[in-house]
């Protein structure tokens, strides 16, 4: 019996920049992440590929097709592929002046022309440009039916720039964007937006704290002072959660999540991403994976091609560690083995 190879395995660069900085620990290197990437391996099996920050410092967005093509040499050299990318729109959030929104729609543009290019170097055969709303939940509260609006239209613009490069847009569901800070308030979002190359990003750590309505109680899936032994409660709030959402989701992150927020540096608190082996952690990551990657009736979507690992907010000592990644991918290959498919090579 063939082992499955779909879909492919990814870790993120960006965890190396997000949430250090100045007033927090330093940024580790895009070299540094490509070396452990690539060093990783479990019972012969490595990483497919990255999934890649367009930001500093691994990335200028006002790079040159030169530099784009050396990063993409220099990450075909190691045998990975690049697939989705992350645009770096929080200079103008979506809901702000004509001015923000329009630096928003620029942003995604350079980002969909870098990841055409990619394409067409031969080193990203998949993937999405993620995207949010640039805005904190707070602001978006002041005017709920308007901001949302204001969202949908630069999103809209968004997307039909995307549409121009061939590209697709994927709206991260994390509970510190405002306007998708919740399972409810991401789906009327989507809707509004109303064009077909626009879907959903899950993350598993994100997601879990979308069950408890962290920062729209409202919206709450599990019960208050929910007990977490409860599996039962928990996996059948998953499977609302994700009979939802999952229409939407075109592009997926494994992670863990210990039932906390996070926030390092300059980020605002999250849901907080653990390591996969961590005992805190709430998720039987393989199990939960499959209510994301398998519709109502059990049966595989394969509506991406690759999932990837996020890990934000980590230690630099823990990042830095090859063993972290090994402990990753391991987690990875069970995902795949329990939810995955086999594709012949081309030859």
């Amino acid at each position: 019996m063939q082992r499955n190879n779909y879909p492919k395995l990814h870790n993120a660069t960006w965890p190396g920049i997000v949430g250090k900085g100045s007033d927090s620990e330093p940024p580790i290197s895009l070299d540094t992440l490509l070396e452990l990437t690539v060093n990783a391996e479990v019972d012969g099996i490595k990483f497919d590929g990255i999934d890649l920050g367009l930001f500093e410092p691994h990335f200028n967005i006002d790079e040159s097709d030169d530099g784009l093509k050396r990063l993409a040499d220099r990450v075909s050299s190691l045998n990975l592929e690049i697939g989705s990318l992350v645009a770096p729109i929080w200079g103008g959030p979506a809901m702000g002046s004509k001015e923000d929104r329009a630096l928003f729609v620029d942003i995604v543009k350079r980002s969909c022309r870098f990841g055409q290019e990619l394409r067409e170097l031969g080193v990203r055969p998949n993937g999405i440009i993620r995207i949010d709303s640039a805005c904190k939940p707070e602001a978006w509260s002041q005017d709920p039916a308007g901001n949302t609006k204001l969202i949908a239209e630069t999103f809209r613009e968004a997307c039909d720039v995307a549409a121009d490069y061939g590209e697709r847009l994927a709206a991260e569901g994390e509970i510190c964007w405002g306007g998708m800070h919740s399972w409810k308030t991401m789906i009327e979002t989507m809707e509004a937006v109303d064009r077909p190359n626009i879907g959903f990003q899950a993350d598993m750590a994100h997601t879990l704290l979308y069950l408890l309505g962290y920062n729209r109680p409202e919206d709450s899936i599990l019960p208050e002072n929910f007990d977490w032994n409860d599996q039962d409660t928990l996996y059948a709030g998953l499977k609302q959660l994700t009979d939802a959402l999952r229409p939407w989701t075109i592009d997926f992150h494994v992670a863990q999540n210990d039932g906390t927020v996070h926030g390092t540096g300059s980020h605002d608190k999250t849901g907080r991403h653990c390591l996969a082996t961590d005992p805190n952690g709430k998720l039987d990551i393989t199990k939960a994976a499959g209510y994301w990657l398998r519709n109502e009736n059990g049966e595989l979507t394969k509506a991406f091609k690759h999932i990837c690992w996020d890990g934000c907010m980590f230690p630099n000592e823990v990042m830095t560690k090859q063993q972290t990644w090994n402990d990753i991918l391991a987690a990875m290959i069970k995902v795949r083995d329990a939810h995955g498919w086999y594709e012949t090579p081309n030859p």
